[in-house]
């Protein structure tokens, strides 16, 4: 069968592959059946049938959510699961025998520094907390003060006794409570470390609390300083019952203490209390009404010194006879410092950085006691406190100039206390004769031991291995020696194999020159000559005065064990204070040595941006 193509050309149309329209329709249901006939999967079914009816899911109501049970229970069951394993290990962890590293045992300067320490406890006045743990001592001098009509202080009762007897200066006092400060400071983790930390501030507490008492520290600006309590007059036979005439116990004083004040002419006085309270301040930082409390009282008496120029112990003043001071220069320059760290205000730094000041405390003089470090002079530690300003934080211009000088001269004391150089003598058993052989060396020798060693931990912090004299340079290590050599000759290490430190080792002073020692604690009352039996008794002290650092040999090495000398066995606050203060910076294992605590001092001091200097002069031609 033809047909006509409409493009062209037949169109052929086989017949016999057609079909009728009922042969299709059978074909298809054919088809269908067999289709039909094989089983079809989910996603074919719900083609067909649409969505099928889903399983129904359980949820636990916790009050403040709704969770899946099934998560629920798999939470709860990992945290059960989790809780058993951790208990598991930590049972094993416990029944487990551990076999843990003994601890070194305390060495020599850490044992040193518990019994130096104690000896403040032993120096109190006042009314004595529960905890001072000294049997033979109590409540005394207790009217201190009191009754004054018109004074400007209410009472004087705390404070410290000097030394063997039971006066209050003010002077080595303040100095004595300033380089606690210091080696808190510097060192507190050696302090903690020794157990003794919270021990020392309560110490150094004791004091400042007294301080605040000698003036109106609550005023911005005062008149008048309390500058000692108590009388040591024994001129032209006097037999006036006082503390030096009278041989009795603290606590059985009745004799008349007269406080004797100052109100011009207290510039040294002045500025070491500041400096006392300014420290103190960084100490309790913590405690920020006390610290605050004391910075207020630092400004306010070093501003007294600044106005009232003059030597505490000039002219007939008793303190002249027992600590006379040379200059008050030092203790501007070192008061000012403690000011600075203190308050962070530049204005005592831009004071004390003064070329003139420097000039006027001898920063350029030498002299046979250039770089002696002591109650009197504070140069020598007013130096290295500057030349930390500058190893640290570098203030740059215009302070640069002053502060390399005292950081050159500080080397240079340095370089002055080794052997090589001769500058001091020394005992053939290797003491350091600071003082050149007058009386009472040991203090000196602590002391210039303190510095050494913080002068080398100061270098180790700003990683600097060293520091040169002249042309040679020695380590840090030379530092340390030498201070160890000091230390160890104090404790024991010398010719007549004697500590000098009561109650350290076992042979040490029995007749130290000290009223509250020497007397026995048997509720008899020695009136003022009755206590004189003991005074000259050959027995040992009935009681030990634990931690007092005695004045010390002679320079050949001699030492007489006589209560009446106190040239040899008068212990001092000022004495055991740079004792204390070289211990802790020995202290520790060897690896610990040299940590100082490089931040806490500069807590109150603001991040120095250093002023340009001036531009040079226009060119001329």
């Amino acid at each position: 069968m033809y047909g006509r193509d409409p493009w062209g050309g037949p169109l052929e149309i086989n017949t016999a592959d057609s079909a009728t329209d009922d042969d299709r329709s059978r074909n298809l249901n054919d088809l269908d059946r067999a289709a039909l006939s094989r089983p079809l999967d989910e996603t074919q079914q719900s083609w067909l049938l649409g969505p099928t009816e889903q399983k129904k899911k359980k949820y636990v109501d916790l009050g403040c959510i709704i969770v899946s049970r099934k998560i629920f229970v798999w939470t709860v069951g990992t945290i059960v699961a989790a809780a058993l394993l951790a208990g598991f290990i930590t049972l094993i962890v416990k029944t487990v025998p551990r076999h843990h590293p003994k601890t070194p045992p305390p060495d020599n300067y850490t044992i040193a520094l518990h019994k130096a320490l104690k000896f403040f406890n032993a120096q109190k006045s006042g009314k004595l907390p529960r905890h001072n743990n000294v049997s033979w001592r109590g409540n005394s001098g207790l009217q201190d003060g009191k009754g004054e009509t018109g004074s400007f202080y209410k009472d004087l009762v705390g404070g410290y006794y000097d030394a063997g007897d039971a006066i209050k200066f003010n002077f080595p006092m303040a100095y004595a409570m300033t380089m606690l400060s210091w080696s808190v400071i510097e060192y507190s983790e050696k302090y903690e470390a020794a157990g003794e930390l919270v021990h020392v501030k309560e110490l150094i507490k004791w004091g400042t609390d007294y301080f605040l008492k000698t003036f109106n520290s609550t005023a911005d600006s005062i008149d008048d300083l309390v500058s000692q309590v108590g009388s040591g007059n024994t001129d032209e036979g006097s037999t006036d019952p006082n503390d030096h005439y009278c041989w009795m116990r603290p606590e059985d004083m009745d004799y008349k203490r007269p406080v004797t004040t100052c109100n011009g002419g207290c510039s040294d006085l002045a500025a070491e209390m500041a400096a006392a309270l300014a420290s103190a301040s960084i100490v309790f930082k913590d405690n920020k009404e006390y610290s605050k409390k004391l910075v207020h009282g630092a400004k306010t008496v070093y501003q007294f010194g600044r106005t009232r120029r003059g030597r505490y112990s000039a002219g007939k003043a008793e303190s002249s006879k027992f600590y006379n001071s040379s200059m008050y220069w030092d203790e501007f320059i070192w008061g000012g410092a403690w000011l600075y760290y203190a308050t962070g205000n530049v204005t005592y730094l831009d004071l004390i950085t003064k070329p003139t000041m420097a000039k006027h405390a001898g920063a350029f003089w030498g002299g046979p006691y250039y770089g002696v470090f002591s109650w009197d002079n504070k140069l020598a530690g007013a130096q290295l406190l500057l030349s930390r300003l500058r190893l640290f934080l570098s203030p740059g211009y215009p302070y640069e100039e002053i502060l390399r000088t005292f950081h050159n001269q500080t080397s240079i004391v340095m370089c002055s206390y080794l052997p090589v150089f001769n500058k001091f003598n020394r005992t053939n058993g290797g003491l350091i004769e600071l003082n050149h052989g007058d009386p009472q060396p040991l203090q000196y020798a602590a002391n210039a031991a303190f510095l050494a060693t913080l002068y080398g931990d100061y270098l180790d912090a700003a990683d600097t291995p060293g520091w040169y004299c002249g042309p040679n340079f020695y380590s840090t290590n030379v530092l340390r020696d030498f201070a160890r050599t000091q230390i160890d000759y104090i404790l024991g290490k010398n010719p007549r194999k004697m500590s000098y430190l009561v109650g350290f080792g076992t042979k040490y002073p029995k007749h130290v020159h000290h009223r509250g020692a020497s007397i026995p604690k048997n509720k008899v009352k020695y009136n003022c000559k009755g206590g004189w039996k003991w005074r000259d008794s050959k027995k040992p002290n009935p009681n030990t005065i634990e931690g007092a650092m005695v004045a010390g040999p002679d320079k050949h090495d001699g030492f007489h064990d006589v209560r009446t000398n106190y040239n040899y066995t008068e212990p001092t606050l000022a004495g055991n204070a740079g004792l204390v203060a070289a211990l802790v910076a020995l202290s520790g294992e060897e690896e610990a040595t040299g940590k100082i605590d490089k931040n806490t001092i500069f807590s109150a001091v603001p991040p120095l941006f250093p002023t340009p200097p001036p531009p040079p002069a226009p060119w001329r031609p």
